[in-house]
C-alpha cells in the first residue's frame, strides 16, 4: 500500500477521532433524540440508533457511529503479536487473532424531509488499518473513504422503498466470530431498495466495483428479494447475482451468476437468531455476491453452506456457534473448506466476563494433502455490562494455534500474515504450533 507522510499524520488524527468519540458516543446513547439512520454497519456490526446533537443547527439530524478494535501482544517466540489462519481458509476465528489496529467513522446527515414522510441523507464512512502483527511490513497505515453515498428513503412512488447512489456497504451477511461476510455485495454502484411488493421487500442495483483494490472493473447486478414469512419470526432471504462477460472485456473469462437462499429466524431466547445460507455461484459468480475471479469460466463453480447462531441463553452466558462447508470445482482442481467453532461468554460481575472460543478449519484440495488447524483463545474480559454483544471491551488474552505439516508448506510465501505465521519456513518453523498473549480493545456505537 502506498503510504505519505500526510497521509501518515491523516491516520493519526483520525485514529485520534475514534478514541476521543468512543466515551462520547456511550455517553449521549441515553440522552439523545431526533432522527436516526439504523443500516450504518460499522465493524460488520449494525450500530445503534444514536443521533447526535452537537450544535442546534448543524448537528440537526446528525448520526455519528463508529468501531475501534485494536491488538497488541507477544508470541511465543519473543517478538511481536502472531496471528493464525489456514492457508485456503476464507476466514479466521477472530477473539485474541486480529493483529492490527482497525477504525471506522461513519457520519450521516439527513439533508431535507417531505410532507410525505420521504428523506434525503447524505453517508459517509472513513476507515484506517495499521498492521501490528511481527510480520507485517513496513507497518504503515491504510486510510479509505469505505462508503460515500445518497439515499432517498422512504418513497410512496416506491410502496416505502429507496433510490440511492454512491460506495455502500450493501446488504452485507456475516457471522461476527470468524469475521466472515459470507454474502456481501457491497461496492460502487446505485439502485432501488427495499419496495414493498406484496408483504416481501425487493431490491435491484447495479455495481461497477466491489472496492478501491479490485484490479478490473466489471458490472454486477444484484437482484434481492427479502421477509417472506415462514414460520413464526422466521424468514427466506433470495438474491441474484449476474456479471455479464460484456462487462469485464478482455479477461479471458466467461459470464457469471450466483444464486442465495437464506432463511433467518429472529427472537430466539430474546434477542437470539439463526442464519442458514445455502449459496451456489458459477464463473465470475463464484464470489457468491461479489465478484469472483473474471477469468473464470463455466468450469469455475462453487457451493457453500453456512449456519450461525447466537443466543443470550441467561443474563450471565451467551454465545455465538457457526460452521462452513464450501466446495470449489474447477479444471485446475478442486478444493473443500470447512470451518467450526464457538464463542461462550460468561459475566462474571457487572463489569468481568470470561470469553472463551475454538475455532477448527480444514482444507482439502483434490491434490494435495489435507491442511489443518485449531485456535484456541481465553480471555478474562474488562467489559460495560455481562451480555455478549456489550461494547467497548478490554481483553487480556491468549492465544494458542496449532496446525499439521500440510498447512505449514501451503502457507510458505503468503502474504497474509496471519497465515504465513503458520509457514514451513515461518517464526514457528518445525513446531506447528505458536502463541501469543497480548491485549485487545473492540468497540462500537
Amino acid at each position: 500500500m502506498r503510504q505519505t507522510s500526510l497521509r501518515h499524520r491523516s491516520s493519526l488524527a483520525l485514529l485520534s477521532v475514534l478514541l476521543a468519540a468512543l466515551p462520547c458516543g456511550q455517553s449521549t446513547a441515553a440522552e439523545a433524540s431526533g432522527a436516526k439512520v439504523t443500516e450504518t454497519d460499522v465493524g460488520g456490526v449494525e450500530a445503534p440508533e444514536i443521533p447526535l446533537e452537537l450544535a442546534p443547527e448543524i448537528a440537526r439530524d446528525l448520526v455519528v457511529a463508529g468501531y475501534l478494535r485494536a491488538l497488541s501482544g507477544l508470541n511465543s517466540e519473543g517478538s511481536r503479536a502472531a496471528c493464525f489462519q489456514l492457508a485456503g481458509s476464507q476466514a479466521k476465528y477472530r477473539l485474541g487473532n486480529e493483529c492490527e489496529i482497525y477504525g471506522e467513522l461513519f457520519v450521516g446527515k439527513q439533508l431535507a424531509s417531505f410532507a410525505d414522510g420521504s428523506t434525503l441523507s447524505a453517508n459517509v464512512m472513513f476507515s484506517l488499518n495499521h498492521a501490528t502483527a511481527y510480520n507485517a511490513g513496513d507497518h504503515g497505515t491504510d486510510t479509505r473513504v469505505a462508503q460515500a453515498y445518497a439515499a432517498a428513503e422512504k418513497l410512496s412512488l416506491l410502496n416505502g422503498g429507496a433510490v440511492w447512489a454512491g460506495r455502500r456497504y450493501y446488504k452485507r451477511e456475516d457471522i461476527h466470530i470468524n469475521d466472515f461476510f459470507y454474502w456481501n455485495p457491497q461496492g460502487l454502484g446505485g439502485g432501488i431498495e427495499d419496495v414493498a411488493v406484496g408483504g416481501v421487500k425487493v431490491s435491484l442495483a447495479y455495481f461497477r466495483e466491489d472496492n478501491q483494490d479490485q484490479p478490473i472493473k466489471a458490472d454486477r447486478y444484484d437482484f434481492q428479494v427479502r421477509g417472506l414469512k415462514t414460520n413464526h419470526h422466521g424468514e427466506l432471504e433470495f438474491g441474484l447475482s449476474v456479471i455479464p462477460a460484456s462487462g469485464h472485456v478482455a479477461t479471458g473469462g466467461d459470464s457469471g451468476w450466483s444464486l442465495t437462499v437464506q432463511h433467518r429466524q429472529s427472537n430466539l431466547l430474546g434477542d437470539g437468531w439463526n442464519k442458514f445460507a445455502v449459496q451456489y455461484g458459477v464463473g465470475p459468480g463464484t464470489g457468491l455476491g461479489s465478484t469472483g475471479p473474471l477469468a473464470n469460466t463455466t468450469a469455475d463453480k462453487r457451493w457453500r453452506v453456512v449456519e450461525g447462531i447466537y443466543a443470550q441463553l441467561t443474563p450471565q452466558l451467551g454465545g455465538m456457534l457457526t460452521g462452513v462447508y464450501q466446495k470449489d470445482e474447477s479444471p485446475t482442481g478442486d478444493q473443500s473448506w470447512i470451518s467450526a467453532g464457538g464463542r461462550l461468554t460468561y459475566g462474571l460481575t457487572e463489569h468481568w466476563k470470561l470469553q472463551g472460543e475454538l475455532g477448527h478449519d480444514r482444507v482439502k484440495p483434490s491434490a494435495g494433502a489435507t491442511r489443518n488447524l485449531t485456535k484456541l483463545t481465553i480471555a478474562p474480559t474488562l467489559a460495560m455490562a455481562r451480555g455478549f454483544w456489550s461494547r467497548p471491551e478490554l481483553r487480556f488474552f491468549y492465544t494458542y494455534a496449532r496446525w499439521n505439516d500440510a498447512a505449514a508448506l501451503a502457507a510458505n510465501s503468503s502474504t497474509n500474515t496471519a497465515v504465513a505465521s503458520t509457514a514451513a519456513n515461518g517464526i514457528f518453523a518445525g513446531g506447528n504450533q505458536g502463541s501469543t498473549i497480548g491485549l485487545q480493545f473492540e468497540g462500537w456505537w
